[in-house]
């Protein structure tokens, strides 16, 4: 059953949203060459506890970090570790906050110094997959819809969707229905409502869509070991359209800064 939130709870997720997508500003700004992913999550969990937040990560299902961190060929849900990120990398950053109650949830894949072009569009596509699915995010649509432009506009680029993991419903908990495929047929799909609240995520691969989980249990790899990048928002469905959580002031286009003002 999909949860729609009133006004009121989605206040509350605003302010879960907002305060995840100034963590991972911050991640984003401590990724450098020699830093290790481990230092990356310890951050994060202090940042979000002082905040007087929960990293909703941390134990959930077993899960035993923060953050998932996944670099090059992981998809998602990496493990935090020793590894020093090294120029040439992708770093792909999820994290999640339970704040009064309430789940913020964002991703984004950062590359680490100069890395080569090819991954450089990769992220760059990623990133315009998960605009193009916030369109969609609209009462009227449906699920399908978002899926099939995320699935379009990657294999337009050459990149390969992948299948095995899916964006979700989120409110209370982390994972709520929907699901939401990055693949899809316009039209199909529950059909989307006022007040319904989506965590959007495309996962894109620079090979095959085939993945593989690690033997921790977690850590999810491209079967070929080639590349893969992550970008995810936690968007309300308003009656003015989508409303993206997630997105702190100095992300958003100058257009949208100063609409907020207004």
């Amino acid at each position: 059953m999909i949860i729609g939130k009133s006004r009121k709870e989605i206040e509350k997720m605003r302010a879960s949203g907002q305060l995840v997508g100034r963590v991972l500003s911050e991640l984003r700004r401590m990724v450098e060459s020699g830093i290790t992913t481990l230092e990356v999550n310890d951050a994060a969990d202090k940042m979000i506890r002082d905040a007087g937040a929960y990293p909703t990560f941390k134990g959930y299902n077993g899960f035993p970090f923060s953050i998932c961190a996944s670099v090059n060929e992981q998809v998602v849900h990496g493990f935090p570790s020793k590894y020093q990120l090294k120029e040439g990398d992708i770093f792909s950053i999820d994290v999640g906050v339970t704040l009064d109650g309430f789940v913020g949830d964002t991703a984004a894949t950062i590359p680490v110094g100069r890395v080569s072009d090819d991954l450089l569009k990769l992220i760059r596509v990623t990133e315009e997959c998960l605009q193009l699915a916030i369109e969609k995010c609209r009462a009227g649509n449906h699920v399908g819809d978002i899926g099939y432009v995320v699935q379009s506009h990657a294999e337009a680029h050459g990149y390969s969707i992948v299948r095995d993991y899916v964006g979700h419903g989120i409110g209370r908990r982390m994972h709520e229905d929907p699901q939401i495929p990055n693949y899809g047929k316009p039209g199909k799909g529950p059909k989307i409502k006022k007040g319904y609240v989506f965590a959007v995520e495309p996962m894109i691969n620079l090979g095959s869509h085939h993945t593989k989980t690690l033997k921790d249990g977690w850590t999810v790899v491209t079967v070929d070991g080639r590349p893969s990048a992550h970008a995810e928002h936690t968007i309300a469905v308003s009656e003015e359209g989508p409303e993206v959580l997630t997105l702190i002031a100095e992300e958003m286009p100058v257009d949208a800064q100063l609409a907020v003002a207004s």
